[in-house]
């Protein structure tokens, strides 16, 4: 019974769309969340005790501990759905009535088909392009988990390799997106391979463009400049409120500012915000059909490049941010009727 459980909710969850599963004790029964295009909607009730059995069963395909209930703990584990490899990353922790909640991370590792990107404003997307067609420098992009960034990245590397022959190399944890045209690893701390081991391996590899999942440390962002400075177009992701953010995070990992000159050729803030949809009054809801699924929301991109990211690095105190900044943009698709004001306050920098 639970085996069938779990596949019918991984299925309905990958089906869907769905980023993460929240399983969640209340006090008679837990609550199955679906969370998707950002928002947590509910999926279905489990009594108490058969809760228990499905945060155990997953627990056990994770090689986490079964008996221990009162520490949180991490692991992940791999099913096979429909011929399509689904990997799972999950995480317990217990509550005060010593009921343990379980949060359900769902990368659905299929080859995935060009697509265009959606955002609101496409001349954005004209300004990346041109940044990706560089020979060497630092792209950054930042952004919440689930804003986006690894398709927009990906989509855009796409469009670059079939224009000519090119060697991508990415380094992720885990992997996201399978793509067959790009020479993809993986980050394995258990075995020894952490960023700053493939980063040095990749670079002895000779490519024309590495990706780097996420710069999390003083070493990763050294050795990430350090492949900008030897020539190579470097693309990674960072954590950062805005733009403006990601020179200070930098800096705060140790990168000097001359580095970043020498390196840094354009800094993207990205957000998936919801259409406005009228037929539903608002946001979509996850069984609405006037839109298209990959459809729902759409990019808003905060880039810094060119001059005035040269004054963001040379602290030059001028009104280029309030010009390009995220809340900028936020507003301007309100009042073009893309998103509604509810969307625009949620996602509104403060």
């Amino acid at each position: 019974m639970i085996e069938t459980l779990v596949q019918a909710i991984i299925k309905a969850a990958v089906t869907s769309g769905v980023s993460d599963i929240h399983v969640l004790p209340q006090a008679q029964m837990y609550h199955v969340y679906f969370r998707i295009n950002s928002q947590l909607v509910f999926y279905q009730h489990l009594s108490i005790e058969l809760g228990k059995r499905f945060i155990s069963h997953f627990k056990f395909l994770a090689d986490m501990d079964v008996g221990e209930k009162r520490k949180p703990q991490s692991g992940a584990t791999q099913l096979s759905l429909n011929d399509q490899i689904v990997e799972l990353r999950m995480s317990t922790i217990t509550n005060v009535n010593l009921l343990e909640s379980l949060v359900i991370r769902i990368f659905a590792q299929q080859p995935k088909v060009s697509q265009a990107i959606q955002t609101y404003f496409p001349n954005d997307l004209t300004i990346l392009r041109q940044l990706f067609m560089r020979k060497s420098g630092l792209i950054l992009f930042s952004g919440p988990v689930g804003s986006g960034k690894t398709t927009t990245i990906y989509q855009l590397l796409r469009e670059r390799v079939e224009q000519e022959p090119l060697q991508i190399m990415t380094m992720e944890d885990p992997v996201e997106i399978y793509e067959q045209a790009f020479l993809q690893t993986q980050v394995n701390e258990k075995a020894g391979i952490n960023y700053d081991t493939l980063i040095r391996a990749s670079l002895r590899h000779h490519p024309d463009i590495l990706l780097i999942g996420e710069i999390r440390d003083e070493l990763t962002a050294r050795m990430v400049i350090r492949g900008a400075l030897t020539g190579h177009l470097m693309i990674a992701t960072i954590h950062a409120k805005n733009a403006e953010g990601v020179i200070a995070r930098l800096q705060e990992l140790g990168v000097t500012d001359e580095q970043l000159k020498q390196t840094l050729i354009g800094i993207v803030s990205q957000r998936l915000v919801p259409r406005h949809c009228f037929l539903c009054q608002g946001r979509c809801h996850m069984s609405c059909n006037h839109l298209p699924t990959n459809q729902k929301r759409a990019a808003i991109l905060e880039l810094l490049t060119g001059n005035e990211l040269q004054k963001a690095l040379n602290h030059t105190k001028q009104d280029h941010f309030p010009k390009l900044s995220l809340n900028r943009k936020l507003r301007k698709a309100w009042a073009y009727g893309y998103i509604n004001q509810k969307a625009y306050q949620q996602f509104e920098l403060v």
